[in-house]
């Protein structure tokens, strides 16, 4: 069964979408206003066509949320098909959101819409942070942007029917929670981190005060369910074992909630992590992770979620396995929908 409600903010406007019988409707949260849309497949094509010709024209964010909810409810489809007025979406044809065909058809590509950070990275630059080298710990990298804060990305889960974020890590309020988790049994066999609450205080200070980390929290619906944190491969200790490129991005995660490990939610989490890496700057070109080589559970799902198995090497610290997942791969195969064979169980731990 299709799904038939979907929470879309595109810059930053919430809407609730809902289909039904071929009828798409876009309500803002906020004011109230609606705007209906036609959603159907017609022969080979998936077809969206605004309708309510009483009101006045869409906006952009309220065709961006349309846009969203029609891959979202056909997710195996490449391209859109639009009819809609196109004069006043001008910017949307510059972006790459709307491509003109050469018979004068509005064609929205899943692949060049699902890397519009403007629908799902809340904090996104108005511009890409320029390039200034530096040295630090004897490595020459670029500059680094300042950390984000609060929320960063926001993503309507449709299959936990809530809403995944990721948001900047509170070291005061998260303290307590991040504690709890480090100090759970199955978080301890891979991170090797329990201890008391100046330990992980002192620990969290030091992401903080490390220019190349940025630690966040994973919320469904504003729960906390685990902890990521996000590193620069260049500045990493990672960066002497492959050959790696100014802009490739990392990741380690642990899943402290019990109830959210599982197939259901390192399906949503999962691919929404690297979606996130890729849309923070459109110069990354991969992503990697280095598990432990005896975390099966995680190696398995990040097979599953389109990362290669590239080597096992030797860290000071443990045996492990060398991910990668391209930018190119992750868009063109659409990952962020998930696949039927995803592994029914995850630890969900670097």
């Amino acid at each position: 069964m299709l799904p038939t409600r979907l929470l879309s903010c595109p810059d930053q406007v919430c809407y609730d979408v809902t289909y039904e019988a071929k009828a798409l409707r876009v309500r803002n949260n906020e004011n109230g206003k609606e705007t209906i849309w036609h959603l159907s497949m017609q022969s080979t094509q998936l077809k969206l066509q605004w309708v309510d010709s009483s009101s006045a024209q869409p906006e952009v964010p309220e065709l961006l949320a349309a846009v969203e909810a029609a891959f979202v409810n056909y997710p195996h489809q490449k391209k859109l098909y639009l009819s809609v007025s196109s004069r006043q979406f001008t910017e949307l044809f510059d972006s790459g959101v709307l491509v003109r065909t050469e018979d004068n058809q509005c064609i929205v590509y899943a692949e060049l819409f699902w890397q519009q950070a403007r629908i799902w990275h809340s904090s996104i630059r108005h511009q890409i942070f320029p390039i200034h080298y530096i040295f630090s710990h004897g490595r020459r990298h670029p500059l680094r942007p300042p950390k984000p804060q609060g929320t960063v990305y926001r993503r309507y889960i449709t299959w936990l029917g809530g809403t995944l974020t990721f948001r900047a890590i509170d070291p005061v309020a998260d303290l307590e929670c991040f504690n709890r988790w480090m100090n759970d049994p199955v978080v301890t066999e891979f991170w090797q981190e329990s201890g008391d609450l100046v330990k992980h205080r002192a620990y969290l200070s030091g992401i903080q005060t490390d220019p190349h980390m940025i630690n966040l929290i994973g919320c469904l619906d504003d729960a906390p369910f685990g902890y990521f944190e996000i590193y620069w491969a260049k500045e990493d200790r990672i960066a002497p074992y492959y050959d790696v490129d100014d802009f490739d991005r990392g990741w380690h995660v642990l899943i402290g909630e019990p109830h959210m490990r599982g197939k259901p939610f390192v399906t949503a989490w999962l691919p929404s992590i690297s979606h996130y890496l890729f849309l923070d700057d459109s110069r990354t070109q991969r992503i990697v992770i280095e598990p432990r080589i005896d975390n099966h559970k995680m190696l398995r799902n990040l097979a599953q979620c389109g990362y290669a198995h590239l080597k096992e090497f030797d860290f000071p610290h443990k045996r492990a396995v060398l991910g990668m997942l391209s930018r190119e791969r992750f868009f063109s195969e659409q990952l962020w929908v998930p696949r039927s064979t995803t592994s029914p169980h995850s630890v969900s731990l670097s």
